[in-house]
């Protein structure tokens, strides 16, 4: 085995333990409020999400993925470009660790593209990114929690409205059976965007190694790149079947308490953002984009007071720190691997 093609498979062998990690860190996005609802146990709602994170690849097209491949201008058979992965994925994984062990619900989309964005610009300087899509990202850092609390405002209004006439248990009953459904299309709509980040990364490496061509596409009906979808899906069911109750616990209970309408309005309206998003091949946060929703719902469902700014607040400096920290930290690890 060369050594290009040693480095090669450990990067994915990374790419995936950064995928399993996302979904490990991100599993809370799926399945906050069903359990802070009690409508399912962690443990069945944690398989309940995995299962759904895997069948996206069979509803989206890559275009996430494709948009991610393309963040730095790929140099073909450059053993550098190797290291901007590298250096890249282990700022991301960094990040995520150290961000779940404080129990703060971070992006890792974000955390990706900070990382690739980093180390891109210390392999070739402000060239070597397509702005175009890192820019559009950055936009979506506000958009996707805004459009979240938009949309999950208005359907708790709705909702409430529409059972307005139902008794408090009739309620519960009606709203418990509805979140199955939106946990489940959260967790399809998870699986989607956050899964297709990591087959851009693969798909970028093997293309800038030179062990696939630069017109490749990722397909299922493709032997060469259908591996990467379902290895990539896996990984991110995986992670999320090991999910991290610290950061279920910030995200369902400690901004705001929501009964199983609340949960099913704020998990609809996440998925329609993520669904939108995934669409035009945007990467958004899974995060931001809950995170928005449960504070909307909540401001309809248990008025402002209710909601513990204190705790959204630092859930909202860790978002604003996450590009620039895992920059920078990726940076310096390229810098590092250049001297060896």
């Amino acid at each position: 085995m060369s050594i290009s093609l040693f480095l090669v498979t450990l990067i994915v062998i990374i790419a995936l333990g950064f995928d399993l990690a996302n979904g490990f860190h991100d599993a809370a996005n799926s399945i906050a409020t069903v359990v802070s609802t009690r409508v399912l146990s962690p443990v069945v709602a944690v398989l309940w999400a995995a299962f759904f994170n895997f069948i996206a690849m069979l509803i989206f097209t890559p275009r996430v993925a494709d948009a991610v491949a393309n963040i730095v201008k790929i140099g073909t058979h450059d053993i550098s470009y190797v290291f901007v992965i590298l250096s890249g994925l282990i700022g991301a994984i960094a990040w995520n660790l150290i961000t779940w062990r404080l129990g703060l619900p971070i992006s890792s989309s974000h955390a990706i593209i900070g990382g690739l964005g980093g180390a891109g610009m210390a392999y070739a300087g402000w060239e070597a990114l397509r702005w175009d899509i890192v820019l559009n990202t950055i936009l979506f850092i506000v958009l996707s929690p805004l459009m979240g609390f938009v949309l999950g405002s208005l359907l708790m209004m709705l909702f409430m409205w529409i059972s307005r006439k139902l008794t408090p248990l009739e309620v519960q009953k009606t709203f418990s059976k509805g979140q199955l459904i939106s946990a489940a299309l959260y967790s399809i709509g998870h699986g989607a965007n956050d899964a297709q980040k990591t087959m851009g990364i693969i798909l970028a490496l093997l293309i800038g190694s030179g062990y696939l061509e630069s017109s490749a596409t990722l397909s299922l009906s493709n032997p060469q790149t259908s591996w990467i979808i379902l290895s990539c899906q896996l990984a991110m069911a995986l992670g999320t079947a090991l999910g991290g109750w610290r950061i279920v616990k910030t995200m369902g209970m400690k901004i705001v308490k929501l009964k199983p309408i609340g949960g099913f309005c704020a998990e609809t309206s996440g998925s329609l953002t993520l669904f939108l998003a995934t669409h035009f091949g945007i990467p958004v946060s899974t995060t931001h984009t809950i995170t928005g929703s449960i504070i909307g719902v909540g401001a309809i469902s248990e008025h402002l007071s209710q909601i513990k700014w204190g705790v959204a607040a630092n859930v909202i400096w860790a978002w604003i720190l996450t590009i620039p920290a895992t920059a920078l930290l990726a940076a310096f690890l390229f810098k590092c691997f250049s001297l060896i």
